[in-house]
């Protein structure tokens, strides 16, 4: 398998939608993607192997995962002050477009699964020796 350098990036759509703060907002977005993009690919091009690179994609894929529920925990509390979610509700769409993203990659598109049902199959076994 051959890797290629990631690029990632923030949907238009999600730009759109954050309120005109004079652009503050949208360039916080920007520069998070293209630190996460750097620190990924960074360290996939240090893997060892082609393995270590799923891994290290799917480590992110999960830290992904990990902020969607946070932001989206978010939302109902901001609203339940009386606060608008919109800038909760943009960087929880953000992080699940990442993972689309992620998954789209062809080098990565079907080791991801692979990697995601190795990790299920080795927490039930490391969970299952406990009782």
């Amino acid at each position: 398998m051959e890797t290629t350098p990631i690029s990632l990036g923030v949907p238009r759509q999600i730009l759109e939608s954050l309120p005109d703060d004079e652009g503050a907002a949208a360039l916080d977005m920007q520069r998070a993607v293209e630190g996460m993009e750097s620190r990924l690919n960074r360290a996939i091009e240090n893997a060892n192997d082609d393995a270590e690179a799923v891994r290290i994609a799917v480590d992110a894929i999960e830290y992904m995962e990990n902020q969607i529920e946070t932001y989206d925990e978010f939302v109902p509390e901001l609203r339940a002050w009386g606060q608008s979610p919109i800038y909760a509700i943009a960087w929880r769409n953000l992080h699940a477009d990442l993972v689309m993203q992620l998954h789209e990659i062809e080098w990565l598109s079907e080791s991801i699964d692979t990697e995601r049902n190795y990790r299920l199959v080795e927490d039930g076994i490391r969970f299952g020796k406990r009782d």
